[in-house]
C-alpha cells in the first residue's frame, strides 16, 4: 500500500510540474543593442541575364498639336461661329464594326469622321445606322420641335 501512495504522490507532482506548478523561467529581455545585420540578397536563378538597375525617371513628353484636333475633345467644328451642321456633311460609307455598324462621313472641309450610334457630330447625335444610311437627331430651331436628318449613300 505504501508503494501505491508513493506512486500517486509522484504522479501528482509530475502533473503539477507540467501545469506550471514550479517556478516559471524569466521572460526574455530586450535584444542586446548592436549592429543590425541585413539579410543577403537572394541568389539569382541560373540562366537569367543580369538586369540593369533602373535609371533616373524620364522627363514628361509634351503633346504637340501640329494642326491636329485634340483626340479627347468632342467632335464639334466651328464654321463662321455656328458650328458644324449635320446637313452639310456627306455619308461616304458604312462599315460593320465589332458590335455595331459604323458610319463614315466627310465634312465640307474634307475631314472625315467615323461615327457609331450615340456619337455627337456638330449639332446632331447619331440615333441609327442602317445598311446605306445614318440618322441624326437634331435640336429644332428656336420655337420649333427637334427633328431628325437622314443621310444616304450615293448610288452612282
Amino acid at each position: 500500500m505504501m508503494a501505491r501512495c508513493a506512486l500517486v504522490a509522484l504522479s501528482a507532482a509530475l502533473v503539477l510540474a507540467g501545469c506550471g506548478g514550479g517556478t516559471a523561467p524569466a521572460p526574455p529581455g530586450p535584444p542586446a543593442p548592436g549592429p543590425v545585420a541585413t539579410p543577403p540578397p537572394p541568389p539569382k536563378p541560373p540562366g537569367l541575364a543580369a538586369q540593369p538597375e533602373a535609371g533616373p525617371p524620364l522627363p514628361p513628353i509634351p503633346y504637340e498639336v501640329k494642326q491636329r484636333r485634340d483626340p479627347f475633345s468632342p467632335v464639334v467644328v466651328s464654321q463662321g461661329g455656328k458650328g458644324l451642321q449635320v446637313g452639310s456633311v456627306k455619308l461616304v460609307g458604312i462599315i460593320q464594326g465589332r458590335q455595331s455598324p459604323l458610319a463614315l462621313v466627310e465634312a465640307p472641309d474634307g475631314i472625315g469622321y467615323i461615327l457609331k450610334p450615340s456619337d455627337t457630330l456638330g449639332d446632331g447625335r447619331v440615333t441609327q445606322i442602317g445598311p446605306d444610311s445614318v440618322t441624326f437627331a437634331v435640336p429644332g430651331a428656336p420655337g420649333q420641335k427637334p427633328g431628325s436628318v437622314t443621310l444616304r449613300l450615293r448610288t452612282d
